[in-house]
């Protein structure tokens, strides 16, 4: 039966203990869409793995009677204490600390920390990624670049003091230094992260000015984990790889979201050797979880499309697309300016 608990105290570890098998910890953020999550949960789930689920608390009760009713029956499934995650706010990073910390303070057996949202899907099985991460026992993969030399347009995130508040954000914000002898970057905000550079985040005493730091920044789940990382002594154990695919599209003059895949994607989705893809919605396309499922089912993952029996697919028009497509293996994350809409507290959903 899954368990709905807060972070439990920190108990002793054992961490030199060998395994013979590489166990991963997912960490799911959950928003709407149960009957899509289901899909996501069996296409993921290996009886070797544990699954932390956090809801956000804005989503609606019948949703979230949905999803506990169904994990059940699920012994690795558990449930993190909702809390609500905002767009652009800290909150999406004290989220995943705590689900960090509480997978942590379980004692689970786990090796890796892997995130994903409720309209993420897997591009490979559980044992492809197991064996992989098997290959690559101490490196941690994560999208990072430099924002002063690659992502200047970023800057005012870190540039100025965000105040938040429920609807947004305060007034205007004002100019402050960055911190002395670090290097600021950016990137996404997924991730594949060791056990022991987890224990690092979340325990060591030097994160705690970045915590401070990055509490009252702009889109910081782009950029806290990266700086960190970058700083510390983790730099040498990092690929700029999150193992995510994703297509960004042109959504106004200065930003860009991910596009929601459809069947005519799957070329695009099988050409890297990415894990997972974001973003799925049943309600527009349900025909390429279909394609992704049997793949799946059938463990014909393969890097070229070619591999796949898929002639009755036709092939994408771009031009039907929204007219710019962007490369995301090098558009990290959307070009972020001081909008008016959220320093006068009008948010999007994220």
């Amino acid at each position: 039966m899954t368990q709905e608990l807060g972070i439990p105290k920190k108990q002793s570890f054992d961490f030199n203990t060998q395994r013979k098998k590489i166990k991963i910890a997912y960490f799911i953020l959950v928003k709407h869409f149960p009957k899509q999550f289901k899909r996501l949960f069996k296409a993921i789930h290996h009886p070797e793995n544990h699954y932390l689920i956090l809801i956000n608390q804005k989503t609606d009760i019948n949703t979230i009677r949905d999803i506990k009713t169904f994990l059940e029956d699920y012994s690795n499934a558990y449930f993190l204490k909702s809390t609500t995650i905002d767009r652009g706010k800290y909150n999406r990073i004290q989220s995943q600390l705590n689900g960090m910390k509480y997978l942590l303070n379980r004692c689970l057996k786990w090796d890796f920390f892997i995130n994903l949202s409720g309209q993420d899907f897997p591009l490979k099985s559980q044992d492809f990624i197991l064996d992989f991460l098997n290959r690559n026992k101490s490196k941690n993969f994560i999208k990072i670049v430099s924002q002063v030399r690659v992502r200047p347009d970023t800057l005012s995130r870190v540039e100025n003091y965000f105040q938040e508040i429920d609807v947004g954000f305060l007034g205007v914000p004002y100019k402050r230094s960055f911190m002395k002898n670090v290097t600021s970057y950016v990137g996404g905000q997924w991730m594949i992260l060791t056990r022991s550079c987890c224990e690092f985040i979340c325990h060591s005493p030097e994160v705690k000015k970045f915590e401070d730091f990055y509490d009252k920044i702009l889109i910081a789940n782009e950029s806290f984990f990266q700086t960190i990382l970058m700083n510390t002594s983790f730099k040498e154990t990092i690929i700029n790889d999150d193992k995510r695919a994703v297509m960004w599209l042109a959504d106004g003059d200065v930003n860009v979201k991910p596009k929601t895949f459809t069947g005519l994607d799957i070329d695009f989705l099988m050409q890297e050797e990415n894990f997972f893809a974001q973003k799925f919605d049943e309600g527009v396309d349900e025909s390429i979880l279909e394609i992704l499922e049997e793949i799946l089912k059938t463990d014909e993952i393969k890097n070229d499309a070619k591999s796949i029996s898929l002639n009755l697919i036709p092939k994408p028009d771009v031009s039907t697309e929204i007219n710019v497509l962007l490369d995301p293996r090098t558009i990290i994350n959307p070009p972020t300016q001081i909008t008016r809409q959220l320093l006068n507290g009008n948010k999007k959903n994220g």
